[in-house]
């Protein structure tokens, strides 16, 4: 782990969390200063880069408050898995390329393994808007931090063991599974993507969890109660 002391949070980024992350604005404002510490935290021990795309102030305040959103509940907790994020204009294919004359422009965000481990790459775009629309179940960014989470086990495989007691493994399989079901049945809203592998329903369902709970508890109160369980926010 990084033990770079983190720099104080800088006062004008205050007004803009208000405005650019629901989450942040719906905490009291003793919470509101803890975000902004655990943000200045990950901020120290991570380095952010940007590809053919100027980093902005805004850049990094967003991919900050995705790293702390999915872990705010834990008292301490840094990422192991990952050193840099690294930021592209655009969404790229699988080649990591993203110009206007690249071919399959899907991915949105991914972490990187090989010669790119220890690396989050990000869509510019897509992290943007993650934060602009907060009720669309959807945030390229959470999502990532979420593989992040899954990944501290060694294998990103939607059973993230750091956030599970050994006794909801068994449980969440089977509920993971069931929902699987319904979204490839057509029988679900939550997003088609989750229905791919376990890994991506995690993260999935992790988005939806946290950009829309109120929603998730009336649709699929069994997952939102073990999502909860998982992330332990209070219900």
């Amino acid at each position: 782990m990084n033990s770079k002391k983190a720099k104080p949070f800088p006062q004008h980024w205050h007004p803009i969390l208000l405005k650019e992350v629901k989450f942040y604005k719906n905490l009291e404002p003793t919470e509101q200063k803890r975000f902004q510490n655990r943000m200045m935290q990950f901020l120290s021990e991570i380095y952010i880069d940007s590809v053919d795309v100027e980093l902005v102030e805004l850049d990094k305040i967003l991919i900050a408050a995705s790293a702390v959103i999915p872990v705010f509940a834990f008292k301490e907790w840094y990422y192991p898995t990952v050193s840099g994020v690294i930021l592209y204009p655009d969404n790229f294919n699988e080649d990591f390329e993203f110009s206007h004359k690249s071919k399959s422009k899907r991915i949105a965000g991914v972490v990187g393994t090989g010669r790119l481990e220890g690396k989050m790459i990000l869509s510019k775009k897509a992290l943007y808007h993650g934060f602009k629309n907060s009720n669309d179940k959807r945030n390229t960014a959470v999502h990532e931090f979420i593989h992040l989470i899954d990944k501290m086990d060694d294998k990103i495989d939607g059973i993230p063991e750091i956030l599970m007691e050994n006794a909801n493994a068994i449980p969440w399989l089977k509920l993971m599974h069931d929902e699987m079901e319904a979204i490839n049945n057509d029988k679900s809203d939550i997003r088609a993507y989750g229905g791919t592998k376990q890994a991506e329903f995690f993260a999935v369902a992790s988005e939806y969890f946290f950009e829309n709970p109120k929603l998730m508890k009336r649709k699929h109160p069994e997952l939102y109660q073990m999502m909860a369980a998982c992330f332990r926010v209070k219900v």
